[in-house]
């Protein structure tokens, strides 16, 4: 299978080397960058790389971004995509294991997991309100949508064709609640979901958002359970449940 890692950049300068350092050599066989209009050369770094890269003339959000990507890798005959940010946040050392379990026919959606234990994420620099937060919607989540992931809003994560090709993520947001409609619109297709652990790194240069942008994600999130709920139930059928064509 075609294996190709996809890295949704945003003024990511700094940490893009050790990133691309750190996929083990040949579990991809392409990794392509989208650089949403950064204010920094990490479009130019990139082609130092040797990466395939695209730039977005102006900046289209996280969840724009991702579309970018996705559509980049299906083009190019992607059978396995790996979503990776470029902040060196995720350890991407799990690539290999991530893509082996989609090949294997054992997961289509497959996140990496950054929660294993209360101490060890909080004292590796998680904010403890983004820790409480993240608990809270995956367990609501869970229990709503019958899965049973560690976290449901993990930067780290694994497609196999069949899921990007059938899931209307075009349909999505470009903001950051892309990730949890994808998610929700996994689920209520009947994918199989899964998760992996997978070590975490906060410090200056990784990109986070902030408190406001926080709450704001999570209750677009809600809103995003919601429409599943209502969907689910047959009280609507909105498009982002409908399969893509």
């Amino acid at each position: 299978m075609r294996k190709i890692a996809v890295l949704p950049a945003y003024n990511a300068e700094l940490t893009l080397v050790e990133t691309v350092k750190s996929i083990p050599r040949g579990s991809v066989d392409e990794i392509i960058l989208v650089d949403d209009c950064s204010k920094d050369h990490t479009y130019d770094l990139a082609l130092k790389l040797g990466l395939k890269a695209y730039r977005h003339e102006k900046n289209k959000g996280y969840g724009g971004n991702q579309k970018t990507c996705y559509e980049k890798a299906l083009a190019v005959g992607a059978d396995i995509v790996v979503m990776l940010h470029p902040d060196y946040q995720y350890d991407p050392r799990v690539v290999p294991f991530m893509t082996g379990i989609i090949e294997s026919g054992i997961c289509d959606v497959l996140l990496g997991n950054r929660i294993r234990t209360r101490r060890e994420v909080l004292s590796g620099g998680m904010p403890p309100y983004k820790y409480i937060a993240n608990r809270a919607l995956s367990i609501t989540e869970n229990l709503l949508t019958g899965q049973n992931l560690g976290e449901w809003h993990s930067g780290l994560r694994a497609y196999s064709r069949k899921a990007l090709e059938t899931i209307n993520w075009k349909m999505n947001s470009d903001g950051f609640v892309f990730d949890s409609q994808f998610l929700l619109e996994a689920a209520h297709g009947g994918f199989r979901m899964g998760d992996i652990p997978v070590p975490a790194r906060y410090f200056p240069e990784a990109s986070s958002i902030k408190l406001a942008a926080s709450i704001n994600y999570g209750g677009q999130t809600l809103l995003a359970l919601a429409e599943y709920l209502a969907n689910s139930w047959g009280l609507v059928r909105t498009a982002r449940y409908l399969p893509a064509k």
